[in-house]
């Protein structure tokens, strides 16, 4: 919902209805990047946290529902301030806006981190790719559910009208993460005591977690193939309709083709993974296939083929979902009994990091270079519009091949799985039992 929310609806309303620049409007939804490096603290927090009542992770769900609750809760009155209907000064209209979107993104991280170090502690490891195509899926069917949901509320627009909508989001996701977490996680009385003098630190359990393996190749590869497949995700409809000539419907269509894709990428990666199938393998056939995609995209553009575009479109997608399975439950099997919170927390900081600055990467080498063309700075041969899509696309091609490059030694096995503890035993065998 709040993906939605932020990246669809939001998008359009601040800039077609409340006119707000859209040069504001990219930097205020690019500030809950801000907290995606933390999310490997935040998952490392909740590895170690104590509590009178014995719990580690639902603390953690709970205050980032808080934040987020909070953030959606005074957002629609600072995008309205924002839209300059105010006497108050442009800056303060900025602040409170800015103030609203860290809040949202704050919650979204600390609970998509410690959700997923939850789910990692309550699933056996061989039923561990099954629980990560059925939360991939079902954050696929939110996302068009609460798609639908905003179209048919917005469809006659007023300001009051946003108020409802967005705080009635702030109480849905907070009701909603309340019933997600009830009953979850098992409380242990290990945890009601107070921290020990030997615990180690944020930076001692990083370098241990670094120490037992080779987890530097492991976040370089998910940190270029998240970069590779991330770049076109504001580029791919404009290609479809500037260079193809393709309508506003047929381009939204893409959206589906993409979800579509995806989701095939989550079901093959969760049969082929729980067969026993290499998780660094099945990153790397990700891989090809998202290289054979951008090339069936560009030959689109050059052919003017709008079938073959269509292709393309759905095997980013199918790639996509094949290599974010596969790094997820390679990170997933890997990691130290006692630091999953920590492992899944850096790799969910490097997914986003590496994902956003790609999209923001990408339209701007997307803009600058269109714009040379049309001046003829880049010569005759490169003054058509697709100039700046092309290039783009190739660079994304030239991301997947450094990706399959940095893969490869993985696949060789020098990631060898951890070895979990038998049921009964800890906390993830409480929840096994």
């Amino acid at each position: 919902m709040m993906a939605v929310l932020l990246i669809g609806t939001l998008n359009r309303v601040m800039i077609v209805e409340l006119k707000v620049p859209a040069g504001l409007v990219a930097s205020m939804l690019a500030l809950p990047l801000v907290f995606a490096p933390l999310r490997a603290l935040i998952g490392f927090k909740s590895d170690n946290y104590r509590s009178l009542l014995g719990w580690r992770r639902v603390p953690y769900i709970w205050l980032g529902s808080i934040a987020q609750f909070s953030g959606l809760a005074m957002m629609p009155f600072a995008l309205i301030v924002l839209s300059g209907d105010t006497w108050a000064p442009p800056w303060a209209a900025q602040l409170s806006a800015a103030i609203a979107f860290l809040c949202v993104g704050a919650g979204m991280h600390t609970v998509q981190t410690v959700g997923l170090a939850l789910a990692t502690d309550l699933a056996p490891e061989k039923s561990q790719p099954n629980v990560v195509a059925v939360l991939s899926l079902m954050l696929l069917l939110g996302m068009v559910v609460s798609a639908l949901l905003f179209g048919v509320l917005l469809a006659e627009f007023s300001q009051l009208r946003l108020i409802q909508v967005i705080q009635g989001c702030a109480a849905a996701t907070l009701i909603l993460n309340f019933i997600a977490m009830w009953k979850q996680e098992p409380r242990n009385p290990d945890r009601t005591q107070g921290a020990r003098d030997g615990d180690p630190g944020f930076l001692e359990s990083f370098r241990t977690l670094r120490a037992s393996g080779p987890w530097n190749r492991r976040l370089f590869a998910a940190a270029l193939g998240f970069a590779g497949f991330a770049m076109q995700d504001v580029l791919l409809e404009p290609y479809g309709g500037q260079i193809l000539g393709l309508s506003v419907g047929a381009t939204t269509g893409l959206t589906a083709l993409l979800a579509g894709g995806s989701a095939l990428g989550f079901i093959a990666g969760a049969r082929w993974l729980s067969r026993g199938a290499d998780a660094h393998r099945l990153a790397a056939y990700g891989s090809l296939m998202g290289i054979f995609a951008f090339a069936m995209v560009i030959l689109s553009g050059v052919m003017e083929y709008t079938p073959l575009f269509a292709l393309g479109s759905l095997c980013i997608g199918l790639g996509g979902g094949l290599f974010a399975h596969a790094t997820l439950t390679s990170c997933m099997r890997v990691a130290p009994q006692n630091q999953i919170g920590l492992a899944l927390g850096v790799w969910g900081a490097v997914q986003a990091t590496a994902a956003g600055l790609a999209i923001a990467t990408g339209g701007v080498v997307r803009d600058v270079l269109s714009g040379l063309a049309e001046q003829g700075s880049l010569g005759e041969a490169m003054s058509g519009p697709a100039t700046g899509y092309l290039v783009v696309y190739a660079a994304e091609i030239a991301l997947l091949f450094f990706t399959l490059a940095v893969v490869g030694p993985l696949v060789r096995g020098t990631g060898a799985p951890r070895s979990r503890p038998q049921p009964g035993s800890g906390i993830a065998g409480s929840a096994h039992v």
